[in-house]
């Protein structure tokens, strides 16, 4: 058996909220796996539903750009808020966003690229700032979204200046309608991403091995139940499509109306942009992802914002 050790405890219980007994009962349990671990506390009912059982701790900042039908978003890490907040450390994150759009969501193409003006590379550049302000930094990784027809519309959430934030996120529109009401609902899609967090546009898109995770943990708090075999399978079917509805971004209530799905709020603008709208895409970056604010309403901070209140 795999010693728990006091360090694992505390893992388990910051990623969770579960008690420590009830964390330590689970290692014992699970042979020390965090991962197995926030499983069993889930099936248990001890836990809360967690996307990943680590997290990552880290400053910086998210940069996104647009530029014609493409859109680049980068992460930029910093070993402490107070760098996130220099002038200089900003404005290099925006140049990089900027150099992103040529990369094509390859991180170190990125990083070999041009720096803009700088007679370097970006990599290069990035270490003559560590030089220059005293601390580490790292560019940590980028996407990039394409249209033929359309647009890739952005949103920045908590904004340190235009393009630069904590959270970035892209959605790529395919549409030959209206440009102006597409770009309108394109920042409000953009916006629901980031409130609302979807893991996949459709449920085919969904990690298998995410899917199958769910099944089993549902599968197991259904046999809690003591229930038939063929009723814990129709619960678990019942618990899948809520999961799905949660989960999958045109499945998800639409943050700013509280009351249509996404694929229904899609077919809704239709109507003003003239011409039908296909989402191919979306990204979304959280400056170290995994780690979760806590006592923030995050859904409705942002339905609020699209709202204009």
């Amino acid at each position: 058996m795999s010693h728990i050790t006091a360090a694992m405890v505390k893992e388990l219980r910051d990623n969770t909220g579960a008690g420590m007994m009830d964390c330590k009962m689970a290692l014992t349990d699970t042979g020390g796996d965090i991962e197995a671990a926030v499983d069993w506390l889930r099936a248990k009912g001890l836990a809360k539903a967690a996307k990943k059982a680590s997290r990552v701790a880290s400053e910086g900042l998210v940069g996104v750009c647009v530029a014609g039908k493409t859109g680049a978003v980068v992460e930029v890490n910093s070993e402490t808020d107070f760098v996130a907040r220099n002038q200089q450390f900003r404005q290099m994150v925006a140049e990089i966003a900027a150099a992103a759009i040529g990369a094509g969501g390859d991180v170190e193409k990125l990083k070999a690229m041009p720096y803009p003006g700088a007679g370097k590379s970006v990599a290069e550049h990035v270490t003559a700032m560590i030089a220059t302000i005293g601390e580490n930094m790292n560019v940590r990784r980028t996407a990039s979204l394409s249209v033929a027809n359309g647009l890739v519309a952005s949103y920045v959430h908590n904004q340190a200046m235009p393009g630069i934030g904590k959270i970035g996120v892209l959605v790529a529109l395919e549409s030959t309608g209206d440009v102006a009401a597409l770009q309108a609902f394109g920042r409000q899609l953009a916006m629901h991403v980031a409130a609302a967090n979807p893991l996949a546009l459709t449920p085919g898109d969904l990690d298998p091995a995410v899917v199958r995770r769910e099944r089993a943990v549902y599968a197991e708090q259904a046999r809690e139940s003591g229930k038939p075999e063929d009723i814990i399978h129709k619960m678990v079917d019942g618990r899948m499509k809520k999961f799905y509805q949660e989960s999958v971004l045109l499945s998800q209530t639409f943050v700013v109306d509280g009351e249509n799905t996404v694929e229904k709020a899609v077919r809704n603008a239709e109507r003003g942009v003239g011409a039908p709208i296909t989402i191919t895409g979306f990204v979304r970056f959280q400056l170290g992802e995994g780690i979760e604010k806590d006592g923030d309403d995050f859904a409705a901070e942002v339905a609020k914002a699209a709202s204009g209140g």
